[in-house]
This record gives structure tokens, sequence and C-alpha cells, in this order.
């Protein structure tokens, strides 16, 4: 988290408003093209944790090796379709500066080669978080954070086009890290080693499931990447500057959740193919609860201090980023309570009428900003529009897990709405008390002051109000067991 945050604040001081606008509308339209891998990631996430939840190794190889081949010809279509429409689209309706069109040409190009790479790494990725590798995982990830620190370091020194050699810079990272990858699936199972089979019967199995999660996953980019572009086309590169940090601040806090949740995934997932929907409700409710709280415990202190956060962080913010960064985080807490539901009906494979319910309705994002945008002429009021909807969202999923996995409405709202509620409201308090005492920070001192002050607040209110009694007994168990071991090791 810290890196990231550091090196978007080197990033846009070195590229400027403009060219940081340039560089978060371009890779915009490179993931808007790369729609169809999004599908395929959960997917193979799914299939490869069922087959080792049912110890079918056989299958598991199978389902890797298929898995491969149809990333590789998803790459194979971005590639026509970026270099074809997604060009014309570069060059004839975004609104780009004259005098940079060559530049932001250049960086379209290594962004597709960025996502081509990526999007050949998702099975080998997905296998090292299906077998629970998450010391791996964490090195790996740790790993690409510092070598983008490095890459901005070289940013920084360039005497190169800065726009252009930040491109450069982050496809040589991509590269790496999926060699990293790859090296080490190859090395460590031996299912990953390529195979061609002739089972037909394994990529139409793939394909039928990721055809219905495509729905879901092309209203996610309508969503995020649809409405960056609206924003372009009503306000210009400056907007999309500020989107652009929005989007890194909810990427880098979302990123520490969802390493948590990607820790639980493959449980929920293992459960279900081994039937075993006791413990899927369970480590899905649980995750519902401590995803929402570790998120609460991140975003107090910014949110109180946002101001003081940006001028501090980037020095001269792009307009309306405050805002932007607010609304955001109130709404990645509510999405955080729906991660754990998605997964537990990914579970399932029966997701045809999930995906076209759940995803008609945040599809409606889209039309619904163009005529919030364009009769108020107001870029916050499309955070307005994703926040009613996503809890719209959460409460249509609820709905479904019912006849899903027999979830308990009655019990998911007593055992984690009930808690969420709790806590907000405390959290709120505290926040609301601490702005009227103090008004924000002034300084980094006060804004380390408060932001512990606010931490140490929500944790109570997470632990006496959000916290069941097994789980607060728990904890307690596991800290005097530390403090007993320490006492020890300093006694000896």
């Amino acid at each position: 988290m810290g890196v990231s945050l550091y090196t978007s604040r080197v990033v846009l001081n070195v590229l400027g408003v403009t060219d940081y606008g340039i560089y978060s509308i371009i890779g915009g339209v490179v993931v808007l093209f790369a729609f169809l891998n999004g599908a395929m990631s959960s997917a193979t996430q799914r299939f490869l944790a069922v087959d080792i939840g049912r110890k079918d190794w056989h299958k598991l190889h199978t389902t890797f090796n298929a898995a491969l081949i149809i990333h590789i010809g998803i790459a194979l279509i971005v590639l026509i379709v970026a270099e074809s429409l997604g060009l014309w689209f570069l060059n004839h309706r975004l609104v780009i500066p004259g005098n940079r069109i060559a530049e932001a040409n250049v960086v379209y190009q290594f962004s597709v080669l960025s996502s081509i790479i990526t999007i050949t790494q998702v099975p080998f990725n997905a296998m090292i978080i299906v077998r629970e590798r998450m010391g791996v995982f964490a090195f790996i990830s740790i790993l690409e954070v510092l070598l983008k620190l490095c890459a901005v370091y070289l940013l920084w020194i360039s005497p190169f086009d800065k726009l252009k050699t930040y491109a450069v810079l982050l496809v040589l990272v991509a590269l790496l890290v999926s060699t990293i990858y790859k090296v080490y699936c190859l090395r460590n199972f031996k299912e990953t080693r390529f195979t061609f089979f002739r089972d037909a019967g394994a990529y139409r199995t793939l394909l039928a499931y990721s055809g219905w999660n495509l729905f879901g996953n092309v209203a996610a980019v309508a969503k995020g990447q649809g409405t960056n572009i609206l924003l372009n086309l009503f306000f210009g590169t400056a907007v999309n500057a500020s989107y652009g940090i929005m989007v890194q601040v909810q990427g880098t806090i979302g990123g520490f959740v969802q390493s948590f949740q990607t820790a639980i995934n493959p449980q929920i997932y293992k459960s279900y193919g081994r039937g075993d929907m006791q413990t899927l409700r369970e480590v899905m409710f649980r995750g519902s609860r401590l995803s929402f709280f570790l998120v609460t415990l991140l975003v107090t202190p910014v949110i109180l201090n946002v101001h003081f956060i940006l001028i501090w962080w980037l020095k001269t913010p792009p307009p309306s980023t405050d805002v932007f960064v607010v609304l955001v985080l109130l709404n990645l807490a509510i999405e955080s309570i729906s991660s754990p539901l998605i997964t537990g009906a990914l579970a399932t494979g029966n997701i045809k009428w999930y995906q076209i319910v759940v995803g008609t309705t945040l599809m409606l994002n889209l039309p619904v900003n163009y005529l919030v945008l364009r009769a108020y002429h107001n870029p916050v009021y499309f955070l307005y529009v994703a926040i009613a909807l996503s809890l719209i969202t959460l409460g249509i999923r609820m709905l479904f897990l019912r006849k899903m996995i027999g979830l308990d409405i009655g019990t998911y709202v007593k055992e984690v709405l009930f808690p969420v509620i709790r806590v907000s409201v405390l959290s709120l308090g505290g926040l609301y008390l601490m702005h009227s005492l103090t008004g924000g920070a002034t300084g980094i001192m006060e804004l380390l002051y408060q932001s512990l002050i606010l931490v140490c607040s929500t944790g109570v209110a997470i632990f006496f109000g959000g916290l069941s009694s097994q789980e607060r007994v728990f904890i307690v168990k596991l800290v005097r067991g530390r403090i007993n071991r320490k006492i020890k090791y300093e006694s000896f």
C-alpha cells in the first residue's frame, strides 16, 4: 500500500495532470477490450479449486491445460480487437490534446502488450492461489510493487519522453512477474506442465461457465472503464486524472482487503466441491464481516484527513479528487460485504440467471451516469449512482444465494449486516467527534496521532460490536498465548 501510494504521487508529478489523465484513459480502453479475461479468470480458479476439493488430480491437469489454451486464445482476440476497433476509438473518439496523440498511440501499444502478458499468466496465478501457497503469492506481490518503485525511479531520471518511458517500464515489470509465476508453477506443480488434451468436454465446461460469467464482467467493465470514458467525453483528461487517482486509492485499499479474500476464496470453492455447505456458509459469513471491518479500519483515517493527505501525497491533486476518494471508499466498504457472496454464487456453477440479473443491474451504471452527467454536468454524481446500485445488488445477491446454497437471509442479516451496521454507527460517531474536536490534521504528526486514535477506537468498536463471542474468546486466547510465549522466551 505504501509503495503504491508513493509511486502514484511521483508518477503524477513527473507526468503532469494531462499525461496522467491520458495514461488513465488509455489503460481504461485496454481493460475494456480485455473483459473476456476477467470471465475466464474466475472460472479457472473455481474449477481448479473444485477439482482439488474432490481430489480429482487427472481432472485438475485437464482443467489447467484447457484454461491455458483458452487464455492464449483470449490474448489473440484482445490483440485483434485492440489493433482494429481500439485504435480507431483512440484516434477518433477520445478527447486527447493534439500534441500528444503520437505519444498516446505508443502508450496504447505497450498497454496492449502488457495486457496480453497478464492474460496468459492467469492460469498460473490461479494455481498458486487454489493451492493456497499464500507465502509465494505474497512474495511475488511484494516483488511486483518493488519493481514498480524501481520503474518510478528510472522514470524520474529518464531523459526520454516520460509518458512513453513509463509504459515501457510497466511492460518490463509485467513480463518479469509473469515469468516468475510460470517458472514457479512449472517447477512445483506437475499439473501445470503443458499437455494437449483432446477432451472437448473440458473446454466446453469452462467456456459455458465463462459465457455467463462474461456477462457479469462486461457489466463490471461498463461500470468502471465505461464511466471513465464518459467522464472523458464530458469533462476531458483533467477529470480522468482525478478518476485515475481515485482508482489508485480504491485499488490500493481494496487490494489489501482482496488479499484477505484471496485466502478465503479457495476454502469456499473447495467446501462446495466436498459438498460441505455448512462450512461454505460459515466462511462466507465471516469473510463478509471481516472484509468490511478491514476496510473500515483503513478508510476512517483517510476520510477524516482526505484533503490534507491528498495535498501531502500529490502536492497539487486534480480537481474533485477529495470527493471522489471519500465516496469511492464508502462504495468499497459496501462492495467488500458482497465479495464473499459473489464467490459463494460462482462456486455453485449455476450462474446463468444470477449473472443476468446482477449484471444487468450493474450495467445500469452506464446509462444512468450518462443521463445524470448530461443533466447536472457534475462529475461527482456518478459515485452516488454507484453507491445506490451497490446496495441494490447486495440485496439481489442475498436473494439468489437463498436458492443456490440455502442461505438463510434472517441469519445473514443477524450475523453479518447487524454487526456491520453497529460498527458503522460507532465508527462514524468517532469520526464525527474527532472532526468536531480537531477539524482534521494540519501536519504529519497530527495525521499520525489522529489516525492512531481512530484506528484504535474503530478496533474497539469492531471487537465489541462486530465480532461474535467465540471470535472474541479466540482473539483473547491468541494474544495471551503470544504474551506467554514472549515471557517464557525472555525468561529463558
